[in-house]
């Protein structure tokens, strides 16, 4: 039996990257799974490799973010997990964020979340059923380089978000957890190198040979992390941010 076995799982933000990566291994460890994304033809495709089901939705829209949970409940009658991997990791300094752009950050990476959080619990708490939630945040949430001042505000605020939620409802047992990632390899780092950084083709190996383990994550070793998490394996924990990354926060050489 795989560790989510018979489990409703909903992952926004899962057409790409790190959230394609925990459809294909919730999939894979028994689950049912709907995940939204803003790009059909590519949530479609992987709707037809994995089996889940594709739900278009613009999550800095509330009221679409809401929505992801309620067809995810009229197709499977309820859920029992919920990712929230969606993200966006435009560029700005404090000095250079615009006021669209520090919106946009705060709406994709913590309003969004705090949305679809709002209507999973409320329909995990009617039917007085146990839950689990995992939202993808960044080890930026500690303060984050300066061209990423908005994103880091916002990971920030989804770190205080899971800790708030989890004392909230900590004894409808659902338990709600965070894992702050750092620097992955994924097809949407890729493009941000290329844009904001003027990287090469060999950008993956310089950056590699920069970090301590001679390697960045991987999208397939964070997805089965999360998977432990949803599932019941993860035991009691809840209200925990945990620190995914090969960077000891706090260290000094």
């Amino acid at each position: 039996m795989g560790l989510l076995e018979d489990k409703v799982v909903l992952v926004n933000g899962g057409s790409q990257g790190v959230g394609a990566g925990i459809v294909r291994a919730a999939v894979r460890e028994g689950a049912t799974v709907v995940f939204t994304g803003r790009r059909a033809e590519v949530g479609e495709k992987l709707a037809a490799d994995t089996g889940a089901r594709f739900v278009r939705a613009d999550l800095s829209d509330p009221a679409q973010a809401r929505d992801s949970a309620v067809q995810a409940v009229d197709a499977h009658g309820r859920i029992d997990c919920l990712v929230n991997a969606a993200g966006l990791t435009s560029r700005g300094s404090l000095l250079d964020t615009t006021p669209e752009l520090f919106d946009q950050h705060m709406a994709i990476n913590l309003r969004a979340p705090f949305f679809a959080m709002q209507a999973v619990v409320a329909d995990m708490t009617a039917r007085k059923a146990p839950g689990t939630i995992v939202n993808i945040g960044s080890n930026c949430a500690h303060g984050g380089p300066p061209h990423l001042a908005a994103y880091s505000a916002a990971k920030a605020g989804l770190a205080g978000l899971t800790r708030n939620a989890a004392h909230a409802h900590r004894f409808d047992r659902i338990r709600i957890n965070t894992l702050n990632i750092g620097w992955t390899d994924t097809e949407g780092e890729d493009a941000t190198q290329r844009a904001f950084h003027g990287a090469g083709d060999d950008w993956r190996e310089k950056a590699a040979r920069s970090q301590p383990m001679g390697k960045l994550g991987q999208v397939d070793e964070i997805a089965d992390f999360v998977v432990f998490l949803l599932s019941d394996r993860s035991g009691v924990v809840t209200g925990s941010v945990i620190d995914w990354d090969q960077n000891v926060f706090g260290g000094q050489d």
